[in-house]
């Protein structure tokens, strides 16, 4: 992957989008994570776009054997034909985290009933984080938000730490 730095705190992005992966289209929402990443602390490769469906497997499996402790994908969580990002992370995950993803769903209908087709998935690979979040700069940002009071609980949690802090 161009861009990836190995370091105690790695993540990366996958951009599922056909279009910008043909140069017929732009991203946006790739920056705008890895951006929030390296705000929390993680060294972060320029985002890695890919076409829809199977790509986005490789690309996971690829920063699986990495060592990553987070991967987030943006893109191929809808309904079209081609939007096969859950598919192809699902199988991927040995612990799923479905209120995650709800979550989401419930910030973004704030804004757009159309959040509520998403069909994200998150979940830890062995013991890295792995979420699927919308294509939409909105469904990013919602995406965000969630995570940011959580992502480092989850990862002490998963690392063995209690995570419990006072109420």
């Amino acid at each position: 992957m161009t861009g990836f730095v190995e370091t105690d705190r790695s993540a990366a992005v996958v951009v599922a989008s056909t279009g910008a992966a043909a140069g017929t289209a732009t991203d946006k929402t790739g920056p705008l994570i890895a951006g929030w990443l390296t705000e929390h602390g993680f060294e972060t490769g320029e985002p890695q776009v890919v076409a829809d469906g199977q790509p986005v497997r490789f690309a996971v499996d690829e920063l699986l054997a990495r060592g990553v402790q987070v991967v987030i994908i943006t893109g191929g969580t809808g309904v079209s034909p081609d939007d096969q990002s859950p598919e192809m992370v699902a199988p991927l995950l040995d612990v799923q985290l479905p209120g995650i993803i709800e979550a989401i769903r419930r910030r973004g209908e704030a804004s757009t009933p159309l959040s509520i087709i998403t069909r994200g998935v998150a979940g830890f690979a062995g013991d890295c984080f792995v979420i699927t979040l919308p294509g939409s700069t909105g469904g990013v940002k919602d995406g965000l938000a969630v995570l940011d009071p959580i992502l480092e609980h989850l990862l002490t949690q998963r690392s063995g730490g209690t995570g419990h802090g006072p109420r």
